[in-house]
């Protein structure tokens, strides 16, 4: 990887850098548009002690539940536990930290953090628990709270292709909270589907232009279906 080449080669040169303790931030929705051989490298390499922002955190023995088996994330900022038994158990054993926050919220807290906004004020959650401690101001009379934004320390993101400046484009539903991640990471890496030559993605089609990513690869990918459900 040099100059505008974005391209790196192995997995363990695309999160390197990575150590204990930092923050990362994961595109995906349910196993929809995950950075699933990103989530295996992080894995593999045995860091402990993250906070890991996400929708949520997979499923039982894939994504980033796999990350929760090894007891490697400690801190969990999502929106909702979903069907991972095991982060409903580590949740309610006061194992894992779990800050729960509505999904619009979530998402504005990546998009504001990538853009530079500290803090916005929102109407959502006030009078319920996601409330509790936070500033709250009124504007034309209507109570709003104060939400901080996010960013990491790494943001790992699933797209579809990619050229080799790191213009990415995200395939259907599975843009998810992808763009909004690569925008907040100190250390954006995507991985793709395909990486095309500089010149042949349309630019009117590129979702994360590419000076948000530092690092992009190829993979291939499982695309499991989280529940499918069919007529008997």
């Amino acid at each position: 990887m040099s100059g505008l080449d974005k391209r790196v080669y192995s997995y363990e040169e695309a999160l390197d850098g990575l150590t204990d303790d930092m923050t990362v931030l994961a595109g995906g929705f349910g196993i929809c548009g995950i950075p699933e051989n990103l989530i295996a490298e992080i894995r593999r390499r045995g860091v402990k002690g993250l906070t890991v922002v996400s929708n949520n955190c997979g499923i039982d023995g894939f994504g980033l539940g796999v990350l929760l088996e090894d007891r490697q994330i400690r801190k969990m900022i999502a929106s909702y536990v979903g069907e991972n038994a095991l982060f409903e158990q580590q949740l309610l054993s006061g194992e894992l930290e779990v800050e729960l926050t509505p999904q619009g919220t979530l998402a504005e807290k990546m998009r504001a953090g990538g853009a530079g906004i500290p803090a916005f004020f929102t109407a959502t959650g006030y009078g319920t628990p996601i409330a509790e401690g936070k500033e709250v101001r009124e504007f034309n009379g209507r109570k709003y709270i104060l939400e901080p934004s996010i960013t990491g320390d790494f943001a790992i993101v699933k797209g579809w292709k990619a050229d080799h400046f790191g213009n990415v484009i995200y395939r259907h539903t599975a843009q998810n909270f992808n763009p909004l991640a690569a925008t907040a990471g100190r250390i954006t890496v995507v991985e793709v589907e395909e990486i095309v030559e500089p010149g042949e993605l349309d630019p009117a089609h590129i979702h994360t232009p590419g000076i948000y990513v530092d690092r992009v690869i190829v993979g291939s990918f499982e695309k499991r279906i989280e529940k499918r459900t069919v007529r008997s």
